[in-house]
């Protein structure tokens, strides 16, 4: 679609493709630091500001703060506090546990208990009673922790009495024991094992008094309930001696009996006594089961043949000797048969000699042979004798095992009640000395001391909290008138919500002051309109800006007298300058330059002129370089006339014609003028007056000139306040001390005028300003 051709969608929805124009440029830096970081971050030179605009208002709660802080404290009753210190013994505490005597163990459950002893009703009673307290007027008188009464009586110098006649004995003492243990706390000092007891009462005597008696009760408690255990353990251990001791003989006379019965020896050493035979036996069937195998193995080689090799014919003297001579002879003969013949008679003698050594050799191998018969038949014998015996002797141990099991149940019965019966005995005596039982599991480290000033209340620490309550409230209400406000005041909140440079700040002027001083073009406001111009110049948008929309997110901004005022400025520059007024709803610029508006935009745009007559609505101003096209006459159907395609032709044709085009055009809420021609237009400047505009108008305003395609390059902030001793004393500077360069003589004469007056003031807003200064340096 033709950019120039209407477009309804324009007014509120996302904008179409983007034009030649960049949709948004980085914006460049206006008069103050352009934030980039997120809104909720913290800006402690915002808060700074924050301080010193309702300065009065948080040094009104601080003062209130103070006073009721004050005041608060005197209604408070003084309460005094003495603690006593006392360590908790827990290994001497003892008590019977399984049946027997064994410690507790020393931890933190230890301490807790004796710390909820300390804070039983039981013990306050003890309290009571021993300082006889329900008797006592002064202690029992009740003191209002938060009255008048109390301010009273620190101004009067009185205490507090009660009137016990009409009370009963009963509602005194719970009255009494309320009292003790509503200001009685106890605590474990951190890694020790001794307990603080610290009491606080109105009256210093009696917090001494109760936090000692507290610590010497909790330890006479202590010793009445150990001596009563003792008691009650004794006559329990005593009870279960005798009925042990009868046990015990039932069980000795049971085994004696059933010992006589079975032939059973008491000492019970019958069935070692069999084992240990078992044993023998079993060692000597073993022997002789290994001689047995040795002597078949020498038979089973007799009868092989190989008798001769048998280990006894070698280790025999006489064969070997035998075997000696034998072989000397066969050596002798065979020396001999070298020389005679075997049938020669000494050669017969010696063989005869060797015969018969032989003979001798193979008589003695017989008997061995014969031996190793005997030996195998003899262990033979032997084992088959041993296994007989292991027989019998293993069905006695089998008849002694059944018999030895009931005897070895009466046996450990007996033993049993033995053991049990002496360790009774053993805590009987331990219980009836009672020393360990009775020693005090408790002893006091140091008395309470009567205090001399109370601890409370803390005057500092009631006003720190009224001071810190006060200006939280200062606080919250400094955010509320925020809220309320909600209108931009510096021009820091127009680039930190807009998110786009600021790039001029038109200070607040009234109507008579403005004209007086756009005629003097050394003044303030001229100065500020031409910072502005120059602004405008370095946009980024530079030589190709010849249409720029100057519109305001409401009505009664500035917008017209802006427009009026950049064309003067532009003009200045020697630039053929245009102004379209198209606000043809409520137009103005026709009474700026003093010209008609019979005719004009509206006119042109509704084909009521010829072609001819356009150039007679073009009103020539009283700056040969200005020309003005008035709204014209006003129709029934702006945005109509605003979206054809003839008010793009007609915007396109006077950009080349002039050097710039500024358009004056309605505001943004609430119609669709503006957006429709930001979307026509090179550059747009949005106006936004100073606690006028809110915050969220302004963006809304600004995100439907973005939606049609807008190019915001910034905004001007007009009606900015100068006056006032804040955040934009900065400011206040750059157009008075700056701007006003030429009326330095009328400047001093005006500080010497208010002299004493102002002095103390001025010097405020130099330190303030020179502070404020300091901070944005710092954290910019």
């Amino acid at each position: 679609m033709n950019k120039f051709e209407p477009d309804r969608r324009a007014y509120d929805l996302p904008a179409p493709t983007q034009r030649g124009v960049a949709y948004y440029q980085e914006p460049p830096v206006g008069y103050g630091h352009f934030a980039e970081e997120e809104e909720d971050s913290l800006d402690p030179l915002k808060l700074i500001w924050f301080v010193v605009q309702y300065r009065w208002l948080i040094a009104a709660f601080a003062l209130a703060g103070l006073a009721i802080g004050v005041f608060a404290t005197y209604l408070q009753t003084p309460l005094y506090q003495a603690t006593t210190k006392v360590e908790v013994i827990t290994p001497s505490a003892k008590v019977i546990q399984d049946l027997e005597l064994v410690a507790q163990a020393s931890d933190l459950r230890a301490f807790e208990t004796a710390r909820e002893k300390m804070l039983s009703r039981d013990l306050a009673r003890r309290v009571v009673f021993a300082l006889n307290l329900t008797e006592d007027e002064k202690f029992l008188a009740p003191t209002p922790s938060f009255s008048l009464t109390n301010l009273f009586n620190r101004i009067l110098d009185r205490s507090p009495s009660a009137d016990l006649e009409d009370l009963s004995a009963e509602t005194r003492e719970a009255m009494a024991v309320a009292r003790v243990r509503g200001g009685l706390s106890v605590s474990l000092l951190r890694n020790t094992s001794i307990l603080s007891v610290t009491y606080s009462h109105a009256d210093p005597k009696y917090a001494a008094e109760v936090s000692r008696q507290v610590v010497r009760s909790f330890i006479d408690q202590n010793v009445d309930k150990t001596s009563e255990t003792s008691d009650l353990a004794r006559q329990f251990i005593e009870q279960q001696v005798r009925e042990t001791k009868e046990k015990l003989q039932e069980s000795e006379r049971a085994l004696v009996a059933y010992a006589k019965d079975a032939g059973i020896t008491l000492t019970g050493n019958d069935a070692s006594l069999i084992s240990e035979n078992i044993s023998k036996l079993n060692a000597a069937l073993a022997e002789a089961l290994q001689d047995r195998l040795k002597s078949e193995a020498y038979v089973d080689q007799v009868k092989e043949g190989n008798a001769a090799t048998l280990p006894e014919v070698f280790e025999s003297d006489s064969i070997q000797s035998t075997k000696q001579k034998i072989a000397e002879l066969r050596a002798s003969y065979q020396e001999k048969l070298t020389t005679l013949k075997p049938g020669f008679p000494e050669m017969q003698r010696i063989q005869s000699q060797i015969t018969e050594l032989q003979n001798q050799i193979d008589a003695e191998i017989g008997a061995i042979a014969r031996a190793a018969e005997i030996r195998l038949a003899q262990a033979e014998e032997r084992v088959s004798g041993l296994r007989n015996e292991i027989t019998k002797l293993e069905a006695e141990q089998s008849e002694f095992q059944d018999k030895n099991i009931q005897y070895t149940i009466l046996r450990r019965e007996v033993e049993s009640n033995r053991s049990q019966y002496d360790s009774l005995i053993s805590k009987l005596n331990e219980v009836g000395v009672g020393s360990d039982l009775k020693t005090n599991n408790a002893s006091i480290i140091d008395l309470a001391t009567v205090p001399g000033i109370p601890y409370s209340p803390s005057l500092k620490r009631n006003v720190a909290l009224t001071l810190a309550l006060f200006l939280a409230l200062a606080a919250g209400l400094v955010y509320l008138l925020e809220l309320m406000r909600n209108t931009f005041t510096v021009p820091d909140q127009v680039e930190n919500e807009l998110k786009i440079p600021v790039l001029g700040i038109l200070p607040r002027k009234t109507e008579d002051e403005i004209q007086v001083e756009m005629k003097d073009p050394k003044s303030g406001l001229s100065e500020a309109y031409r910072s502005l111009r120059t602004s405008l110049q370095f946009t980024g948008v530079g030589d190709s800006m010849h249409t720029l929309l100057v519109t305001s997110p409401d009505q009664s901004e500035g917008k017209s007298t802006t427009a009026f005022r950049l064309a003067h400025d532009f003009s200045a520059l020697g630039k053929k300058v245009l102004v379209v007024d198209a606000d043809m709803r409520n137009p103005r610029m026709h009474r700026l330059f003093q010209t008609e508006n019979s005719a004009g935009l509206s006119n042109v745009l509704s084909n009521v002129l010829r072609k001819g007559d356009v150039s007679s609505i073009l009103h020539k101003t009283a700056d040969p370089r200005i020309t003005l096209l008035p709204a014209g006459t006003i129709p029934p159907n702006p945005v109509e006339l605003l979206m054809s395609q003839k008010m793009a032709a007609a915007l396109g044709h006077m950009s080349k014609a002039y050097d710039i085009v500024i358009v004056d055009s309605p505001p943004v809420l609430g119609l669709a003028d503006a957006p429709v021609l930001s979307r026509l237009a090179d550059a747009t400047l949005l106006v936004v007056s100073s606690k006028q505009v809110t915050r969220k108008a302004a963006k809304h305003a600004l995100d439907r000139l973005r939606n049609a395609s807008g190019n915001v390059v910034g905004a001007a902030l007009t009606k900015f306040a100068i006056d006032k001793f804040d955040y934009s004393y900065a400011y206040r500077y750059t157009y008075y001390n700056y701007y006003n360069y030429d009326n330095a003589s009328v400047e001093i004469e005006d500080h010497a005028t208010r002299g004493a007056k102002g002095d103390i003031a001025g010097k405020l807003a130099r330190g303030g300003s020179g502070l404020v200064g300091r901070f944005k340096r710092r954290f910019d």
